[in-house]
This record gives C-alpha cells, sequence and structure tokens, in this order.
C-alpha cells in the first residue's frame, strides 16, 4: 500500500522566520516552497520536510528527525558545532559518550534540538 510511496517529515516550529534561519542556514538545506507565513517545505537530499507553524511546537519530548550521514558524522557534528550547534548528551544504557557523538559497537547517533526544542539526530545507519 504506502510502502513504495515518499514519506514527507514535518516539523512544528513557533517562529518560521527562525526555523527558516535554522533549518537552510545552519543545516544547509533547500528551500523548495515557502507557503506565506504558515509553513515552508525544504528540501533534503530526495526527502522533503514540512517546518509549519503550531502553537504545539517543541513539545515532543522524543527524535522527530533523523538525518543518515553514514561515515561523515564526525566531519557532520564538527560543522554544526562551528555553526554554534549544540549537541545533546543522554545517558543510555550500552552506549559510550565520545565527544558528541553516542557510540555503541558500529552504531553512532548525536542529537541537538533545533531553536524550538525539537530534537535531531544524526546517525551513521
Amino acid at each position: 500500500m504506502l510502502g513504495d510511496k515518499d514519506v514527507i517529515a514535518t516539523v512544528a516550529v513557533k517562529d518560521l522566520a527562525r526555523a527558516r534561519k535554522f533549518y537552510e542556514g545552519t543545516l544547509g538545506l533547500e528551500v523548495k516552497n515557502a507557503e506565506g507565513s504558515e509553513a515552508i517545505t525544504f528540501q533534503s537530499g530526495k526527502a522533503l520536510l514540512i517546518v509549519y507553524r503550531s502553537e504545539f511546537a517543541g513539545t515532543n519530548k522524543a527524535t522527530a528527525l533523523n538525518w543518515n550521514v553514514g561515515d561523515a558524522i564526525e566531519n557532520e557534528c564538527a560543522t554544526l558545532k562551528d555553526k554554534g550547534v549544540t549537541f545533546e548528551h543522554y545517558d543510555f544504557p550500552g552506549m559510550t559518550l565520545k565527544g558528541d557523538i553516542h557510540v555503541m559497537r558500529n552504531f553512532k547517533s548525536a542529537w541537538f534540538k533545533d531553536p524550538d526544542g525539537n530534537i535531531i539526530a544524526l546517525m551513521n545507519m
């Protein structure tokens, strides 16, 4: 049914201009469509991300978005850190923190938040 269709990620924000600066400027996503003051659609690889205004922005306490950056995770983290991104550090069973990257055997992940507190992850899957 939906297994052969593309999924589009969505994330709620309070301030669309601030979100655009972060997702376009800091993360380097391309604006595909700016829909007035209510939503912006970004291109990320082959996927789309809709960032929309909502009073409930930042209330999700779990990871909202994941980027698979493969073996470039260390470089991506360093680049984002140079742009002012602060990484989250969690105490996960079985994971070791190496700098800002959580490691469990061959799996690596690093978490940070957008300006509204939405949790974003980089991973090496």
